[in-house]
């Protein structure tokens, strides 16, 4: 497809408006983000909306508003959050319930899941519970899915009851589908739902409805995502070695359809800035050894800096934190700004989603303003709220 000759849309399929200031607003595309200051795609942010060691999810929670609030005054194109359970360092189990009080606190910038593990809720749930967020936040609102628990195998087996836990995930397609037929309420006649409305939604008269989103760390998704014509988020904060692959099947598979006519592939990154190189390492330091104490079966509350530094840390975990830190774009402003670009130019990506683990809120802060400063992003009024 080519966009040469379109008013507000660039060459290369990322879209962007002009202001009478001449700073570029919010495109009206639903999927497609806009791109601000001098990033070389559209900036977004991924809240795991973390509980630090000594601090409590309502903390966590405020401070999520606060990052919301920052990301729309500084031209991040979305904020998501992400569905996990049963774990103490991480408070995002209800994407819909934490999205609701934040498209409160907001008014310009979209808000999505990042995602929902739709294996563990009924389609029909899950369309009323976003068919609700689209009618709190007409136009702002995303539906990532995901088809793995955001969870162990026990916990998994609790949400979804006795006898789904095996089929769950192979369910994924059909589930996914029937999802997609509520939000539009256009189930055939002769279905077993025809007469079943999601609602809000369709039935009650014309309205917008979210876009879907296919999340995955793996090819299965992306390959799905492609078939369907939809947008895909690849994990790479979180397995990164499996990016290109993943980003390869999604475009090798696309099919256009009525949602995208190319493919838009956005990454999760772990980026965080601070004033100094050792300040940043300080602070991811906290995330790995969070990550480590998840992976050896002991998740807790993320550590301070202080806890990070005295850890002493086995030859085996030094070379799992190594190799998680490896992936994490961290430093000064600078730093970061190269590491996103480079990463940018490696994988084509057209959207990054920046999540900053840290311990504390005020890090995570002023990591995303200091990145907004180093590409000279703009700052915007906010509303009240």
């Amino acid at each position: 497809m080519s966009n040469t000759g379109d008013a507000g849309r660039r060459t290369d399929g990322r879209t962007e408006g002009t202001s009478a200031e001449g700073g570029r607003e919010a495109a009206a595309d639903p999927v497609r983000g806009a791109v601000r200051g001098a990033a070389p795609v559209p900036l977004s942010v991924l809240d795991l909306v973390t509980v630090g060691s000594g601090s409590t999810a309502h903390e966590s929670l405020r401070t999520s508003v606060r990052i919301a609030r920052q990301a729309e005054s500084r031209g991040y194109h979305r904020h998501w959050v992400a569905e996990h359970h049963s774990m103490p360092g991480v408070a995002s189990s209800s994407p819909a319930v934490i999205l609701a009080h934040l498209a409160a606190h907001t008014s310009r910038i979209r808000l999505g899941s990042g995602g929902v593990m739709l294996p563990n809720h009924a389609p029909l749930a899950v369309a009323e519970q976003f068919g609700t967020l689209e009618a709190l936040a007409p136009g702002r609102v995303d539906l990532g899915l995901g088809r793995a628990p955001g969870t162990d195998p026990r916990t998994a087996a609790a949400l979804r009851g006795p006898g789904r836990l095996d089929e769950a995930a192979d369910e994924f397609p059909r589930r996914l589908a029937e999802l997609i037929r509520f939000l539009d309420d256009d189930f055939p006649d002769g279905h077993p739902y025809a007469r079943v409305h999601a609602v809000p939604g369709p039935v009650q008269g014309p309205a917008g409805r979210p876009p879907v989103w296919l999340l995955g760390s793996s090819g299965f998704s992306a390959r799905l995502a492609g078939e369907l014509g939809l947008p895909f988020a690849y994990a790479h904060h979180f397995s990164a070695a499996g990016t290109l692959p993943a980003l390869e099947l999604y475009r090798e598979s696309f099919r256009p359809s009525a949602v995208l006519d190319a493919p838009y592939a956005l990454i999760g990154v772990s980026a965080l800035a601070a004033d100094t190189a050792a300040q940043a390492r300080a602070q991811v330091l906290t995330g790995a050894l969070s990550m480590l104490r998840l992976r050896s079966g002991r998740p807790g509350l993320v550590p301070t800096p202080e806890e990070a530094a005295a850890y002493d840390f086995s030859p085996l975990e030094r070379e799992f934190v190594d190799g998680w830190l490896s992936h994490v774009v961290h430093g000064t402003p600078d730093e970061v700004r190269a590491g996103l670009d480079a990463l940018v130019a490696r994988t084509g990506a057209d959207e990054l989603m920046l999540t900053a683990n840290a311990h504390g809120g005020a890090a995570r802060l002023r990591s995303y303003g200091l990145v907004a400063d180093a590409y000279g992003m703009p700052v915007e009024p906010l509303t009240a709220g």
